[in-house]
């Protein structure tokens, strides 16, 4: 008899929809103009097709597969440990929102059919678009080596599906419904 029991039929595209908790929303961020610095926010609202009030990627065009950036909590005091920090001040990664509690990498599609969407707060509805690979801006903000830190932990993008107001404490969960 097995130690473990094996569960009759296990379903990759059931198993890809759960998670042990939900996350948090720790910091929202928006880049008003390219190169410049980020500016925190307490609360922020997303626009449906187009990502967060006052950040540039919201003045692009409509239907960007990259509306707003979010990176992993957890993953800062391993980027910090690679460039020889004791941490990292997530406004240098320029991302737009940090999250903790919810593994972002896990929120990637397996299936082209079923895009994983998450939820912040009551109102907000974002559908993960992929990877956000890091820029080769990462080596002059967090020095030498600060790229190859980033690459794998730059977390994800997203598009705004559902718009709405969401602030600093948030919670965040993948969606299993349908818009």
């Amino acid at each position: 008899m097995p130690l473990f029991p094996t569960p009759a039929a296990v379903d990759l595209r059931e198993l890809t929809r759960r998670f042990a908790q939900v996350g948090r929303v720790d910091a929202i961020f928006v880049r008003p103009a390219r190169r410049t610095a980020v500016l925190p926010l307490g609360e922020a609202a997303a626009l449906a097709g187009r990502g967060l009030q006052g950040d540039r990627a919201a003045a692009r065009a409509v239907d960007s597969k990259r509306q707003i950036t979010l990176i992993q909590a957890e993953h800062l005091p391993a980027i910090a440990g690679w460039v020889g920090r004791v941490q990292v001040d997530p406004a240098l990664l320029r991302r737009n929102l940090v999250v903790s509690g919810l593994n972002l990498l896990a929120a990637k599609a397996l299936f082209k059919d079923q895009p994983v969407q998450l939820r912040l707060g009551r109102q907000v509805l974002l559908e993960v678009t992929g990877p956000c690979e890091p820029c080769s801006r990462m080596e002059e903000l967090l020095g030498e080596g600060g790229y190859n830190a980033m690459r794998g932990h730059g977390g994800v993008t997203a598009r705004v599906l559902v718009g709405g107001v969401f602030q600093v404490g948030d919670t965040v969960s993948v969606d299993t419904g349908r818009i």
